[in-house]
């Protein structure tokens, strides 16, 4: 079973290199078939220089350069559009996101047989080191509000750490959002389809380089429509979208 890891990245010079090698390392260790996807989201820094030179060295890594215009949303959308894995995993560039969780991940949707596997760092085994204090305040309203409309156990809807069964990206398409409101979109679409999960711990340490790209003044109302839009399908939709039984 072929896992296809996907990470959006957009100027982060001082980090991709360690980044891409620590996961390659660690999945090699780990004997999983894989490849690492690196959408560069029109990088003005070096980058993508840095990427293509890396290419040379680790086969396993694959180098797409987005077309503008550049964001999360956008550059995640493009890897889903041309990963070959049988899963494909969601990571952050930044090293936010723990090599071994992506393990982890694996080896519970291949033994589990769901559809898809979510993360959580705010339950038992789950750690987040350096989160920044109005960040994680912010971060919990959302997620509370988000649980009490949907009415589900499921407390960390925003984290982009989540791994899906390939056949499950096009049963959650068209996708909608540019930016980082994709991390909410892509679960909530699953749930709402009726798509299996599990949900595992994993582990969240804030960049060392760089500065981050996600502006929560900017994401808001980003967030809030796509929340909506998911819960009228939830709602009104009469099942239209959900999937068949397997």
């Amino acid at each position: 079973m072929k896992l296809s890891c996907i990470l959006p990245a957009h100027n982060e010079e001082g980090c991709i290199e360690s980044t891409v090698r620590q996961l390659s390392n660690v999945l090699k260790e780990a004997q999983i078939d894989h490849e690492i996807r690196v959408i560069n989201d029109n990088s003005t820094d070096q980058t993508g220089i840095l990427l293509k030179e890396l290419s040379r060295e680790i086969k396993e890594l694959v180098v797409i350069d987005n077309d503008p215009p550049n964001g999360f949303g956008f550059a995640v959308r493009k890897g889903l559009e041309s990963f070959v894995g049988d899963v494909v995993c969601i990571n952050m560039a930044d090293a936010s996101d723990s090599p071994e969780d992506v393990v982890a991940f694996y080896n519970e949707i291949k033994v589990s047989q769901k559809d898809c596997v979510f993360g959580t760092r705010w339950s038992k085994g789950g750690k987040v080191i350096d989160y920044p204090f109005i960040k994680k305040h912010v971060n919990r309203l959302a997620n509370h509000f988000i649980r009490l409309l949907f009415r589900i156990k499921y407390n960390d809807i925003t984290n982009a750490f989540k791994m899906y069964r390939a056949h499950v990206i096009p049963g959650l398409q068209p996708f909608l959002s540019p930016h980082f409101n994709l991390t909410v979109e892509l679960p909530l679409k699953a749930i709402v389809r009726g798509y299996t999960y599990s949900v595992l711990p994993n582990s969240w340490t804030n960049r060392t380089s760089g500065e981050s790209k996600l502006k929560i003044k900017e994401m808001g109302s980003r967030y809030l429509f796509i929340v909506f839009y998911c819960l009228i399908e939830k709602w009104f939709s009469m099942g239209d979208y959900k999937k068949s039984s397997r």
